[in-house]
């Protein structure tokens, strides 16, 4: 049986909740694990409130395999995560000599001021994510990896962090095209092949776009020849109600 390997988001950050900052790291984080052999099964977001933060990390660390956080690490009085996380694993927290080390690489010893010196403030026993941009680290404890929310410092560090992950199978996905049938006339025997196929997950997407209405029906799953066998029963229902076989 594949190994099934799990994980949860947490974002973390007033200006998410509030809409200032639009959130451009679910998808990504999302496309990138389902790649790799690593499911994604919640996404929370919570505000910059150090209890909320807390309840958050040890509830979902404790029920998936790897929690990844991002957002909150950086050098103003509202980036509370780091402290958040020691808090969490009941640990203390202090300038950490090899993360100060890296901001050295960026910053003059005039500039390196108690602010910044704040992103080098690492829990205890945590080791560090690497950051090629602009070198404040971000660090994993446990089973946490606690990444920056800008997008493409994350997308820097889940490269580093990935070769480190268990992974199990990865996820075989079909797309199908209902084209010209709406989904209240194939719905019923969609339910019907889903329910002859609990390996599998399939869903049907509406989306309009210039070119107009569409459907897709798109059967997920990790064993090839359940997810060959569940599309191959869609497109047979979907071949017979547009009538381009003999109905059986």
């Amino acid at each position: 049986m594949a190994i099934s390997v799990t994980a949860a988001l947490l974002i973390i950050g007033d200006e998410i909740l509030t809409g200032r900052t639009k959130d451009k790291n679910i998808g990504y984080i999302a496309e990138y694990l389902t790649g790799i052999g690593v499911d994604l099964r919640e996404v929370r977001v919570v505000p910059d409130v150090e209890e909320e933060i807390v309840a958050a990390v040890n509830a979902l660390r404790g029920r998936y395999t790897y929690l990844f956080t991002t957002g909150g690490i950086g050098p103003t009085h509202d980036d509370i995560t780091a402290d958040c996380i020691a808090k969490a694993f009941g640990v203390g927290i202090d300038h950490d000599p090899r993360a100060v080390a890296m901001l050295r690489e960026r910053y003059t010893p005039e500039e390196l001021n108690e602010a910044r010196l704040r992103m080098a403030r690492i829990p205890d026993g945590a080791d560090l994510i690497e950051n090629p941009i602009s070198k404040a680290p971000g660090f994993r404890i446990g089973n946490v990896f606690v990444m920056a929310g800008v997008p493409s410092i994350m997308q820097a560090m889940l490269d580093i962090i990935a070769p480190s992950l268990e992974t199990g199978a990865r996820m075989i996905i079909e797309t199908i095209e209902a084209e010209g049938l709406a989904e209240g006339i194939y719905a019923e025997g969609l339910s019907l092949i889903a329910s002859s196929s609990p390996s599998v997950s399939i869903g049907s997407y509406p989306s309009f776009s210039t070119g107009g209405f569409r459907n897709q029906i798109v059967v997920r799953g990790k064993d090839p020849e359940a997810v060959a066998d569940a599309a191959a029963a869609v497109r047979d229902h979907l071949a017979r109600l547009k009538g381009d076989q003999a109905p059986l």
